[in-house]
């Protein structure tokens, strides 16, 4: 895949992300064993394999485990550690974490602090290249949120700073207070869910030269009914008559281009002038090969518009 700039940085990338999420399998790390972990470390390798430097993880995915499982794929394959971009996540806390209290999110700075140390742990390395806020905490202060990525940055820990499923007037928010740019945007940007497009979300992205990273791409497998005839419909009404307009569309489009419709679906994505990274997370060999063909087309003006029109079922005003 070609590799290009992150944003504003001097990360080198490439034009798809790997999304780590699925790795163990589980979201119970009691069941996650050692197949568990066998098999998630070869998913990693078939990604790289397939071409995928950049990785996407949190430290809630698999419940800490996803991370941990990266950190023992590098004790396998120590090349990585140059070869990988890692970007990681943090702010969502479980329920009972500590006991009695409920599911939240927590952007403190004592938070923040203490959750980069245990992703670093898990993940065997001594920074990670992006660092993202992940749920907006109904409690952030931006102040408080600016000295805790002070710290950790000047500690040698984080390379750059994002967000993820923000409002763009909480990322101006945070902004504000925060000494350097922040550089990314992680939402959920897919042909089921448009609302970036309209929302505010991708203007502010290219405003700020923000790279927003696309989130369940494929609308946390829904989409995959619009080019796979036995896969289920979705069972939202609207959402399963937008995958019955797009079949003919996706197949038509796909067989234009000489690619699969998976990857006309990430390509539309890529497609965007705000440069989105769509995030894949199949953990099957043959499906993160087959995403790899969005990275060698760029849609038509045309072919995209048919797309759109087709996910939203009416007509532009």
């Amino acid at each position: 895949m070609k590799i290009v700039n992150f944003g504003k940085t001097d990360l080198r990338v490439t034009r798809l992300c790997y999304g780590a999420m699925r790795l163990s399998g589980t979201w119970d790390k009691d069941k996650v064993d050692a197949a568990a972990i066998e098999r998630g470390i070869r998913s990693l390798e078939s990604a790289v394999e397939a071409g995928y430097t950049f990785i996407d993880h949190a430290d809630i995915y698999g419940d800490t485990t996803c991370e941990m499982i990266h950190g023992l794929a590098l004790d396998r394959h120590p090349d990585w550690r140059d070869q990988l971009v890692v970007a990681t996540k943090c702010g969502i806390r479980w329920e009972d974490e500590p006991p009695g209290t409920p599911h939240r999110y927590d952007f403190s700075g004592e938070h923040i602090r203490a959750s980069i140390d245990g992703s670093l742990q898990r993940l065997k390395l001594e920074r990670v290249d992006l660092y993202q806020l992940h749920r907006p905490d109904w409690l952030a202060d931006p102040d408080d949120i600016a000295q805790a990525l002070v710290d950790i940055h000047k500690a040698g820990k984080v390379r750059y700073f994002g967000v993820s499923n923000f409002r763009p007037s909480l990322f101006s928010a945070v902004q504000s207070a925060v000494p350097f740019p922040l550089v990314s945007n992680q939402v959920e940007i897919h042909l089921l869910r448009l609302a970036c497009f309209e929302d505010g979300t991708l203007d502010q992205c290219l405003e700020k030269k923000l790279v927003p990273m696309a989130w369940s791409p494929l609308a946390g497998g829904r989409l995959a009914a619009a080019f796979n005839d036995k896969a289920e419909l979705p069972k939202d009404e609207s959402a399963a008559a937008a995958v019955q307009r797009l079949r003919p569309v996706l197949a038509d489009v796909a067989q234009a281009y000489g690619v699969s419709p998976l990857a006309i679906v990430l390509a539309w994505l890529m497609r965007h002038p705000s440069g989105i990274i769509p995030i894949y997370g199949s953990t099957r060999a043959e499906a993160i090969k087959e995403s790899t063909q969005a990275d060698g087309i760029t849609l038509d003006r045309g072919s995209w518009y048919r797309i759109l029109l087709a996910a939203r079922g009416q007509k532009l005003a």
